[in-house]
């Protein structure tokens, strides 16, 4: 079993910055890709970036590549997700999430097996 805890979410002005953490319980955590996703209103749940377990492999949705940049530190069992250059399209709840490895892609969210309980970021235009 695998906890998730997101943390960092925020409002805050357009063009500017957050960082979001998802911090794992568990030993495991090093066995596992991790994912951010994040649900708009009225949305359906969408990919933003993952992390291979050993962070060799990184990927990122078009809509944020440049802007976000997602890390992970298995010694602290957390992964991050810093945002900069926010636009009030990016206002949504995020996820963190964690997959064991071995799937096919990261970007699936059916791909995942533990889910965190969201953060809510939201950006003022």
């Amino acid at each position: 079993q695998v906890q998730l805890v997101e943390s960092g979410g925020g409002l805050v002005q357009a063009g500017g910055s957050l960082r979001l953490s998802c911090a794992a319980s568990g030993r495991t955590f090093s066995s596992y890709f991790m994912g951010w996703f994040r649900q708009a209103p009225g949305k359906e749940r969408e990919f933003v970036a993952a992390i291979s377990a050993s962070a060799f492999i990184i990927n990122y949705a078009d809509s944020v590549k440049g802007r976000f940049t997602i890390s992970r530190d298995n010694a602290k069992n957390t992964v991050y997700l810093q945002m900069n250059g926010l636009k009030p399209e990016d206002t949504a709840v995020y996820y963190c999430a964690a997959g064991f490895i071995g799937r096919p892609t990261m970007r699936d969210p059916l791909n995942y097996d533990y889910w965190g309980q969201g953060t809510q970021v939201t950006v003022s235009s």
